[in-house]
């Protein structure tokens, strides 16, 4: 096994339920395969309450799985305190909101040193921070050593956050929604310098977005949610200048700026109708079903059996997509 694959992070078949009153269950997680290498972005997108964060959480070892299994170079994720001590050195987790991740009463010194006292790595804990700082872009590092979180700019936060996972020196970035509470000026300067961590220390990540223009500008794959389920993924240019899935059509079809209509086929935007389900009430057949605009437009009819009696797998491609109509016209 090569260097890369021994530091793959891997689900397979990944499912997460959890009990609700009345004896109800909401499958937040329901059956997902997904890779993420070092040296590779990949972006994690739906809307809200479709089951990205719960998917993260559970790659982290915060959610246990009710079946499936994630692995990390190959080796199941185990679940002593042990191993998944191990497992977070190498796999680490950025929040989306800095100033929620900082205790407001440690200084940047302290915040970013946690890890390396938490795991016992002692030696050169000086040095460590100050390389950590500096690879997040606060330089010279020293200068932040004794400031506050309320001293900083929530930019500079961000990257105080970052730098608290990279002191760890790990493989694998987790980022849930890493600049959603940043203002415009300053999410640029954020993506730019996972870029560069990608580019200069071979790091990966999995970033849990809505924002599809974001996973266009950082993205090397995409992978789109729906209710538990990711139902279109590959290579981001091709996900988003073709998009096949009707979900990923509707998804695309509003974005503003260079991806709107002028890159895509999509000719319109495309509104959903209703809402999205409730993880306890999925639908049966392919669960895109009601809201799918090729069925309500009558150009599924071929596939509208298959459409309400089974939920469409992912196909083979690699630039794949769950629906009974794609896989009927690729067929063809």
């Amino acid at each position: 096994m090569d260097a890369v694959a021994d530091k793959v992070l891997t689900a397979r078949g990944l499912r997460v339920a959890f009990g609700l009153p009345g004896g109800r269950t909401a499958r937040a997680v329901d059956g997902v395969d997904l890779d993420v290498a070092p040296g590779e972005i990949v972006a994690l997108a739906g809307e809200s309450g479709c089951g990205k964060t719960t998917l993260a959480r559970t790659l982290l070892g915060l959610e246990k799985a009710t079946s499936g299994e994630v692995a990390f170079g190959g080796v199941p994720l185990g679940r002593s305190s042990k191993a998944l001590k191990a497992y977070r050195r190498q796999v680490q987790l950025v929040l989306q909101d800095p100033s929620g991740a900082l205790n407001p009463r440690h200084t940047v010194y302290d915040a970013v040193a946690e890890g390396l006292r938490i795991h016992g790595i002692g030696d050169d804990e000086p040095g460590r921070v100050a390389d950590a700082l500096a690879r997040a872009g606060l330089r010279p590092p020293e200068r932040f050593f004794l400031a506050y979180p309320h001293e900083l700019s929530g930019g500079q936060r961000q990257r105080v956050v970052i730098a608290g996972a990279l002191v760890l020196e790990p493989s694998i970035l987790v980022a849930d929604e890493p600049v959603a509470s940043l203002d415009a000026s300053v999410r640029g300067e954020i993506l730019s310098l996972l870029l560069r961590l990608k580019e200069d220390a071979g790091l990966g990540a999995l970033v849990i977005t809505h924002d599809l223009g974001l996973a266009w500008s950082i993205a090397d794959r995409i992978a789109i949610m729906y209710l538990g389920r990711i139902v279109e993924q590959g290579p981001v240019e091709q996900v988003l200048t073709d998009p096949r899935h009707p979900y990923t059509r509707a998804l695309v079809s509003v974005l503003p700026g260079s991806l709107e209509r002028a890159q895509s086929p999509v000719a319109e935007p495309i509104v959903l109708a209703g809402e999205l389900p409730d993880a306890s009430r999925i639908p049966g057949g392919c669960r895109f079903r009601p809201r799918c605009q090729e069925v309500a437009s009558g150009n599924a009819l071929a596939v509208l059996g298959q459409c309400e009696g089974e939920d469409p797998a992912l196909d083979a491609e690699a630039h794949a997509a769950a629906c009974h109509l794609v896989h009927a016209r690729m067929a063809a």
